[in-house]
């Protein structure tokens, strides 16, 4: 990255006016990805994402990109027994963390952006130092601004805890995200091996009946094989089908252990609209799918 780039990144993330936004999309679309993008007439998956940074109703998608309080949401579409369960208090200030009221085991998140989660499989191994810190950043961020997802921009940032699912023998814990478009599932990707080091994540694509594709994310390595069916994959299916209900697209992630399923979260532009595909045509085939003008 150029020290210009950054320079005009960092002035654009502190006050950016509304106006310049369309520019700096185009241009972080042309640097992160080496094409350029078309926002009056976005055809691909990945300019559709940009598209709806600016035009999508961002607003409305607040509270569902608010991994707080879209438990109540899907509470209420669903039922409780999906959500993880938390432990602790919510806090929003550092100063408020207790360790010691937390149990062995469980998961810092915040819920305001993405990639803000730690996993703890032993409290008494943990540098309370360091997850302060941590938290601390977090909680003075504007992950809206880091490539303009202002779904999350006036989402109050909090940190929560949740019971830590992956059970003590488990090297890894599964991850099924759904595409959905409409209110139905096109297809999903499945990531495995990234739990305890995401750099060595394997990344595959299934259709809705999880046979798989021949596409991949280059920032991962591919899944070849054929994965076997997760155990009640079709409630998955159902349940991501519904929770997508009236949006005109929307990733829906789910964890599934043993056939015990569990919501993750609501996702509206994945990968913040920079995925690279291979091969590069499954771009315009996820594009294909997306209606503009269906829903929010």
């Amino acid at each position: 990255m150029s020290n210009a780039y950054k320079t005009v990144k960092y002035m654009l993330k502190s006050c950016c006016p509304n106006y310049l936004i369309p520019s700096f999309i185009k241009f972080q679309y042309y640097k992160k990805m080496g094409k350029k993008c078309d926002l009056k007439n976005p055809v691909t998956y990945t300019e559709k994402i940009q598209w709806s940074k600016l035009y999508r109703d961002n607003k409305s998608l607040s509270m569902f990109a608010d991994k707080i309080e879209v438990r109540k949401w899907v509470k209420s579409i669903i039922g409780e027994e999906y959500l993880i369960p938390m432990v602790g208090k919510v806090i929003e200030d550092v100063s408020d963390f207790d360790i010691s009221v937390l149990p062995e085991r469980f998961v810092i998140k915040a819920n305001h952006g993405c990639g803000y989660n730690i996993l703890v499989d032993d409290k008494e191994a943990v540098d309370v130092a360091l997850v302060k810190k941590k938290i601390d950043e977090w909680l003075s961020h504007n992950f809206a601004y880091e490539v303009f997802e202002m779904q999350y921009k006036d989402i109050t940032p909090k940190i929560y805890f949740e019971e830590n699912i992956r059970s003590g023998d488990m090297k890894d814990l599964p991850d099924y995200k759904f595409f959905c478009f409409n209110g139905k599932v096109y297809c999903s990707y499945t990531m495995l091996d990234y739990t305890l080091d995401h750099d060595k994540g394997r990344l595959g694509f299934f259709d809705k009946d999880y046979k798989i594709m021949p596409y991949y994310r280059k920032d991962y390595y591919p899944i070849t094989e054929q994965l076997e069916k997760p155990k009640n994959y079709k409630r998955m299916v159902e349940i991501a089908e519904a929770l997508s209900e009236g949006f005109s697209h929307v990733r829906v992630d789910l964890y599934n252990i043993d056939g015990k399923i569990y919501f993750g979260e609501m996702t509206f532009s994945t990968c913040g609209g920079y995925c690279k595909f291979e091969p590069e045509e499954f771009d315009m085939i996820l594009g294909d799918q997306w209606n503009l003008n269906d829903g929010i």
